[in-house]
């Protein structure tokens, strides 16, 4: 189990993960933070599963790494090989679930993201009897067919260019043409030098066609320069359109705004501004203060030497010894109504976590809004100065 872990741990620490573990902060690790890690390394197969966890429901997410695991042909190990077992080891973020699922899928990486990416294509649609019995259906999951036989076709192909290579023969072959090709020029160019030479001044002649050549660039420079100032300028009349378009809006909101309207709003934006004050920033500032009493105590104490440290070591194992007791008597036991509370509990959490960012969506978006509104104020006064600076145009 050690050497699994051992090896675990190394394999995440390395492209593309590069996650910085050690074997106490991996095996510390909270259900769901090991769950988050498991879901990353299936991400880095099959980049559909790129997901933050918190986001989604429990038993969405054990459907969607089941699935995935299913179709990788991963077998759970002799003791885990009950189905409903294993799904329950899984929700709960389990360390001997877990774990050798990790260690399954990180010894074969670059086999399981090829098969992966294989399984997109081969993985045939299952159609049922009596849809076939329908003759565009039947002609349209025929065409499906060949095209899956022709995919495989064009693979096997397209791994045996990929390792097939060139010959040494073959590229001595190349080079002696290439070869050829150089002398042949450079007889060209020895031919085309005398034949210029023989000419009655040369080099005058040169010269001229040297300058065409520059002043040909430099006209090509001052079109690419006209173009992009065109472009500019209609991107300027654009910025200039959208804004008086927004200023409008924004003066005809405010002229049709009833006493009714401008209460509601005022009254969401206290109802929200409310729950900033007293529930959210509170948080946030109890959250800082905790961090900043324990770095205080972390500056006042005296530096630890290593026998301090090897006692806080042997404290941890301790506690992780306790910790995995309790979780083995815990799914032991297997209470479905602890399972239940775990469930609701998760729910509840991914909505608090869903309504705090909202809101901080919400003061975001407040924020550009400001921000919209000083830039029409300011557009707004330039665009009357302009127009007072310029009465004929």
């Amino acid at each position: 189990m050690s050497e699994q872990l051992k090896f675990i741990v190394e394999q995440l620490n390395k492209d593309p993960f590069k996650k910085n573990f050690n074997l106490i902060t991996f095996d510390s690790l909270e259900p769901m933070q090991l769950l988050q890690i498991l879901n990353d390394v299936l991400a880095e197969i099959d980049p559909k599963q790129a997901i933050d966890i918190r986001e989604e429901m429990p038993e969405q997410t054990i459907k969607r790494m089941c699935a995935l695991l299913g179709m990788l042909k991963y077998k759970p190990p002799g003791n885990l090989s009950d189905v409903s077992s294993f799904r329950q080891g899984l929700v709960s973020g389990s360390k001997p679930v877990v774990h050798p699922i990790l260690h399954w899928l990180l010894q074969r990486l670059p086999e399981l993201k090829k098969r992966a990416y294989l399984a997109r294509f081969l993985v045939k649609l299952e159609v049922p009897a009596e849809f076939l019995q329908d003759d565009v259906i039947n002609d349209t999951f025929h065409q499906y067919e060949e095209l899956v036989e022709g995919f495989k076709t064009y693979h096997k192909e397209c791994e045996l260019l990929r390792t097939s290579g060139f010959s040494t023969a073959e590229i001595r072959r190349d080079i002696s043409a290439m070869e050829e090709e150089k002398d042949q020029l450079i007889k060209r160019v020895e031919r085309l030098k005398k034949k210029v030479e023989s000419v009655s001044n040369h080099q005058r002649m040169l010269e001229q066609a040297r300058q065409l050549r520059v002043e040909k660039e430099r006209e090509e420079s001052l079109t690419h320069q006209k173009q992009e100032q065109k472009n500019q300028l209609f991107q300027a009349e654009q910025r200039l359109q959208r804004s008086q378009q927004q200023l409008k809006d924004v003066q005809q909101a405010a002229a049709d705004a009833d006493p009714e309207s401008l209460m509601k709003r005022l009254e969401e934006e206290i109802k929200i501004n409310s729950y900033m004050v007293s529930e959210k920033l509170p948080k946030e500032l109890e959250g800082m203060r905790r961090t900043v009493q324990y770095l205080q105590k972390i500056a006042s104490e005296p530096a630890m030497g290593q026998a301090d440290l090897q006692e806080l070591e042997d404290q941890i194992k301790e506690v992780d010894s306790q910790i995995n007791q309790l979780i083995e008597k815990r799914m032991m036991r297997s209470d479905p109504m602890d399972d239940k509370l775990t469930l609701y509990r998760q729910q509840a959490s991914i909505i608090i976590r869903r309504k705090e960012s909202k809101a901080e969506e919400l003061q975001e978006a407040r924020e550009k809004l400001a921000a919209v509104k000083r830039g029409l104020r300011q557009r707004s006064s330039q665009a009357s100065s302009d127009g007072g600076g310029h009465p004929g145009g």
